[in-house]
């Protein structure tokens, strides 16, 4: 398993930049200050979940008696559906997650960066790889680093790209996406039938 290509996964997953439309959005009426405490609260929060699940997966699978194969085909129906909505956004321009008014942990932490598909990935990778979980972390902390920064400063990265370069950034991830929400469908349905 390299960790830059499982980084590169947990990245796309994680989806910072179709997070920052929507950060810009929670966090408007917040001084500058205010707006990277918030950031940086909400990003540590999302990793101990993360963190969480990635050391206790095989524990949550077992409590429910959930087989590897379900949560992977989970997972990829949650990567498809979040991939066509980045793909195909709502004719209203409503975003992924509704606003919530307190940004407490909802909807920064749960579910921008401690989404389902995240949780649903690294439970699937613990499982699929046991005696690696020091590589899963450090992959895991390399994409959440990426992203935390992104969101951090998300303000600049708004001035650069534009509405139309992040629209277009998010297009290319909810492709990325759908491809791999096919390929996970397709690993969870290979391995039922193979057992």
């Amino acid at each position: 398993m390299s960790i830059l290509s499982t980084a590169l996964l947990l990245f796309f997953i994680l989806d910072p930049l179709g997070n920052v439309p929507l950060v810009l959005t929670l966090l408007k009426d917040y001084s500058k200050q205010q707006r990277r405490k918030i950031v940086l609260r909400e990003c540590l929060i999302g990793l101990v979940i993360l963190v969480s699940f990635l050391f206790g997966g095989e524990v949550f699978l077992n409590v429910f008696h959930l087989e590897t194969e379900a949560v992977r085909i989970a997972g990829g129906l949650i990567f498809l559906l979040i991939g066509l909505k980045m793909v195909f956004p709502s004719a209203d321009g409503s975003p992924l997650f509704p606003p919530e008014e307190e940004p407490l942990i909802v909807p920064i932490a749960l579910p921008m960066i401690a989404g389902p598909s995240a949780l649903a990935t690294l439970l699937v990778l613990s499982h699929n790889h046991p005696d690696d979980q020091m590589g899963l972390l450090y992959a895991l902390l390399l994409a959440w680093l990426v992203s935390t920064l992104i969101l951090f400063v998300a303000p600049v990265l708004y001035k650069v790209l534009r509405k139309k370069g992040l629209i277009a950034l998010e297009r290319l991830m909810g492709m990325l996406l759908l491809i791999l929400s096919v390929q996970m469908f397709i690993d969870g349905i290979r391995g039922v039938l193979g057992s």
